[in-house]
């Protein structure tokens, strides 16, 4: 069916009350980082040489509250409607409407969860963009061809479940024809900690295995970028709490996964960190605290509750991530990208596909705890590729029919 079919909407009517609420959210926000760039104008310092308070006075000050009062208004009468909105009733979805929502999540998701904002995405586990009912009975009557296999292929930041398909390709069907795996894509928020969504993905796995109509004999999983991360972390939920699924894990794929972290977002968090420090332009910065969880997760990899909880997020920090191996008795596999053609090249190495550097790709880390030690024969490399080629190319197709054969 043509994605521009006219039974699927590009909007629904309850996404222009979730957008109106969002929008009213980012006024807020930005008339706090006008005013208190004001503020920083009109009186630098206080009496005491300290910087300036975050509030303006007189005039200035019952302008700002009063901007403040009827965006607050605005955004409470927003939420309200969407609330009451036939969402359930609308058409599909169209694949437009889907990457729109997904980039919002990855950019807001968490932001838009504790704002019960309904363009939050629920974790589903989906087949041909059709969320699954965990129960055996739904599971028979969706997927009457079945079998002892099952794929999950879990998508990374801003990416939604039908981005898999790409270039005409779709991993999960060249597996199901390859191998006869049957094909599932997990459909998350990716503005959530990687550690939140690791662990509804293990229970979601767990409740799955529970519901399978047949005996599952093989899971494997094919996580692109914060995917691969999403998935290592649902590992160790599943090790730790003893779930059905993890034993039936045969084979965890990464596709460009930061598994020591991103350059983009190392980048965005030293830009936000001179803001602050920039008389008059300090208000700036708090733009940089927007960004959701998952990004900031990106900066050296974060994969453990553990890993955030104790700091920070946005504050200067060394990497004091508990090291987590490798799921063992897994067949664990890594894919990575460099633009270049020289693999050799050291800016090859430094910004890999773009977003991801090389080595960080392959798990290799000066430190031996850190380092994941993929097989050689188990790791794949292609050159002049960038991050999203990952998602749609031959040879990785290739290696993933190579690595997931029974």
């Amino acid at each position: 069916m043509s994605i521009a079919s006219t039974d699927r909407a590009h909007f629904r009517l309850a996404d222009f009350a979730a957008l109106a609420q969002l929008a009213a959210d980012a006024t807020l926000g930005a008339t706090d980082i006008v005013e208190a760039m004001h503020a920083g104008i009109v009186r630098p310092r206080d009496r005491g040489g300290a910087a300036a308070a975050q509030r303006t006075r007189g005039i200035s000050g019952l302008v700002y509250a009063s901007v403040r009062g009827v965006t607050r208004a605005v955004g409470a009468a927003a939420a309200t409607t969407a609330r009451w909105l036939p969402e359930a009733r609308e058409r599909p979805q169209s694949e437009a409407r889907a990457a729109l929502q997904a980039a919002l999540n990855g950019v807001l998701g968490d932001h838009l969860l504790a704002s019960a904002n309904p363009l939050a995405i629920p974790m589903t586990l989906r087949h041909d963009g059709v969320p699954l009912a965990l129960d055996a009975a739904s599971l028979a009557a969706a997927l009457p061809h079945a079998g002892g296999r099952v794929a999950v292929l879990v998508h990374g930041l801003c990416l939604g479940d039908l981005q898999w398909r790409r270039d005409g390709g779709d991993y999960g069907a060249m597996l199901a024809r390859a191998h006869g795996y049957t094909p599932l894509y997990l459909h998350y928020n990716s503005g959530l900690h990687v550690s939140t969504n690791g662990r509804a993905f293990a229970h979601l796995l767990e409740a799955l295995v529970q519901a399978w109509p047949h005996p599952l004999e093989t899971l494997a999983i094919v996580g692109h970028s914060m995917g691969g991360l999403v998935a290592r972390s649902a590992c160790h939920v599943g090790e730790r709490d003893g779930h059905a699924w993890r034993r039936r894990l045969r084979v965890l794929a990464c596709l460009g996964t930061p598994h020591h972290g991103a350059w983009l977002e190392r980048g965005g968090h030293g830009l936000q960190a001179l803001l602050g420090r920039v008389p008059y332009a300090a208000p700036l910065a708090r733009l940089g605290r927007m960004r959701s969880a998952a990004i900031t997760d990106l900066r050296h990899g974060n994969l453990l509750d553990a890993d955030w909880q104790r700091c920070d997020r946005f504050a200067d920090g060394a990497d004091t991530r508990t090291p987590l191996p490798l799921p063992a008795d897994v067949r664990c596999c890594a894919v990575a990208a460099v633009v270049a053609r020289r693999r050799d090249d050291r800016a090859a190495r430094t910004f890999g596909d773009g977003l991801v550097p090389l080595p960080s790709a392959l798990g290799e880390h000066a430190d031996p705890a850190r380092h994941l030690r993929f097989p050689t024969a188990q790791t794949w490399v292609g050159r002049g590729m960038r991050h999203m080629d990952l998602l749609g190319d031959a040879r990785v197709a290739a290696r993933l029919r190579e690595w997931l054969a029974p």
